[in-house]
C-alpha cells in the first residue's frame, strides 16, 4: 500500500473554492484531502456538448433550477460523461472522488486502475422516502413519475462506484438498503466541522441560580424547530429558571425581550461578526435545534466548542445521547426537553461531563483532519486492491 501522495481528481457540479455552497462541506474536504491525501485537481462542471443546456438551467429561479439541474443532468448524462473522460485521460488520476452530486457519474466510466470514491449526506430516493423529506413535501409532484428512474440510476451508479464515504450510520443503513451494497464499499466516515480548531476553552459551569443560555443557529426558524426552541425557554422560565435564547441566522418571530438576542446573519469572514459568533458558541450552555435534517454541520461546531446539543433524533444528526448531547425521539415536546435541561442544572457535574465529553467527540471523530486520514487510508488500500487485481474503472 502506497504512502505517496496520491493524484486526486475532484469531480462536483460546484466547484469547492466557492465556500458558501454545500454548507462549507465542499470546500472543507477539498482542503482536508489537500492537506492530508495528496494532490488534487478540480475537474471543469461544464457539460460538454450540453453546456448551453447548463446555462439554462442556472438562469432559472432556484427553487426550479436545484430540482431541475440534477435531473437533467441524469438524462444527459452519457453525453456530459465524455467531457469528464477526457479530463481524466490527461493525467494518471489515483482517485475520482465526487462529493454531493452523483449525477456527475451517470455515464461515466473511468480509466481502468481508477478508485472512484462518492460522499453525501443523503441520495435523493434515500431523503425523499425518510421522515425528513416526507416533512417537506414534494415542490413539484409530477417529478414523482420520475422516482423509479431515479432510483435505478442510483442504484446503477452506486454499485459501480468502489467507495461510498456517509457521514453517520443513518445514510450507510439508508443506502445499503435501498441499493443493495456491501461493508467494504459502503463506509462510515463522519464529517467534521465547518470552523477552526477554536480549542478546549475555559469551562462554562451551569448553576440552578445563574442563567441558562441556549444557542440557536439557522437560517429557516422553521424548518431547524425554532418554535419548540422558544415554546421550550418560555417553559423553563415560567419555572422560575432564567432561560435566555440567542439566534444566530435568521429572526425569529418573537417580540422583543430582554432574554432574547438575535443576529440575524454572522458571516465569519468579517473578524467582528466571527467575533460574535466565537462568544456566542463559548457562552452557551446547550447548542438547541430541533431541526428535520440529514446531517448538521452546527451540531460538529458545537462539539468543537465543548457545547453540548439538544436535537431530535432525525435522519443522520451528529448528536450521540451522553456523548456530546442527547438527541430526543421525533415528536418530543418542549417538556422532554425542558426535562434533559433541569437534569442537568441538578446536576452541575454531570453537565461539565458532558461538555468535556463532547470536545472528545470533536478531537476524535467530527472534525476534517479526523476524516482526511481516515479516507486517505480507504483510498489507499482499495487502490492497492485494484491495481493488484488489475481491476478495470467502474
Amino acid at each position: 500500500m502506497t504512502d505517496r501522495p496520491l493524484k486526486i481528481a475532484y469531480l462536483c457540479d460546484f466547484s469547492p473554492e466557492d465556500r458558501n455552497l454545500y454548507s462549507g462541506g465542499n470546500a472543507r474536504m477539498y482542503d482536508a484531502l489537500r492537506k492530508h491525501v495528496g494532490e488534487v485537481t478540480i475537474l471543469s462542471n461544464r457539460w460538454g456538448l450540453a453546456e448551453p443546456l447548463r446555462r439554462l438551467m442556472h438562469a432559472l429561479p432556484d427553487r426550479i433550477n436545484i430540482r431541475a439541474r440534477w435531473r437533467l443532468h441524469l438524462a444527459l448524462g452519457r453525453v456530459i460523461a465524455r467531457a469528464v473522460r477526457a479530463e481524466l485521460r490527461r493525467a494518471r488520476y489515483d482517485v475520482l472522488f465526487t462529493p454531493y452530486s452523483f449525477q456527475s457519474l451517470a455515464g461515466l466510466r473511468p480509466p481502468a486502475g481508477m478508485v472512484t470514491a462518492f460522499t453525501s449526506d443523503a441520495t435523493m430516493t434515500g431523503y425523499k422516502r425518510s421522515e425528513i423529506g416526507q416533512s417537506f413535501g414534494s415542490f413539484f409532484a409530477p417529478a414523482r413519475l420520475l422516482d423509479p428512474l431515479v432510483l435505478a440510476a442510483e442504484r446503477r451508479i452506486f454499485r459501480a462506484c468502489d467507495l461510498l464515504l456517509w457521514p453517520g450510520e443513518w445514510q450507510k443503513q439508508t443506502a445499503d438498503a435501498l441499493y443493495g451494497l456491501d461493508d467494504a464499499r459502503s463506509v462510515v466516515v463522519p464529517w467534521g466541522a465547518n470552523v477552526e480548531d477554536p480549542g478546549p476553552g475555559a469551562p462554562v459551569a451551569l448553576a440552578p441560580d445563574a442563567p441558562l443560555r441556549l444557542l440557536f443557529v439557522g437560517r429557516d426558524w422553521w424548518a431547524k424547530g425554532g418554535p419548540l426552541v422558544a415554546e421550550t425557554v418560555e417553559r423553563l422560565r415560567a419555572g422560575g429558571i432564567d432561560a435566555r435564547l440567542t439566534v444566530i441566522g435568521s429572526t425569529p418571530p418573537l417580540a422583543p425581550a430582554d432574554w432574547l438576542t438575535v443576529h440575524p446573519s454572522l458571516d465569519k469572514a468579517v473578524p467582528g461578526e466571527l467575533a460574535s459568533f466565537e462568544a456566542a458558541f463559548r457562552a452557551a450552555h446547550f447548542l438547541f435545534m430541533a431541526s428535520f435534517e440529514s446531517w448538521g454541520f452546527a451540531f460538529c461546531e458545537a462539539s468543537a466548542y465543548g457545547l453540548p446539543s439538544l436535537a431530535l433524533r432525525v435522519g443522520g444528526v451528529p448528536v450521540r445521547d451522553g456523548v456530546n448531547g442527547h438527541a430526543l425521539p421525533p415528536g418530543s415536546d418542549a417538556e422532554a426537553f425542558a426535562a434533559v435541561i433541569r437534569r442537568y442544572l441538578a446536576d452541575p457535574a454531570a453537565y461539565a461531563a458532558l461538555r468535556a465529553s463532547a470536545r472528545r467527540e470533536y478531537e476524535q471523530y467530527l472534525n476534517w483532519d479526523a476524516w482526511a486520514r481516515r479516507v486517505g487510508e480507504l483510498f489507499r488500500r482499495k487502490l492497492a486492491q485494484k491495481r493488484a487485481g488489475g481491476q478495470s474503472g467502474g
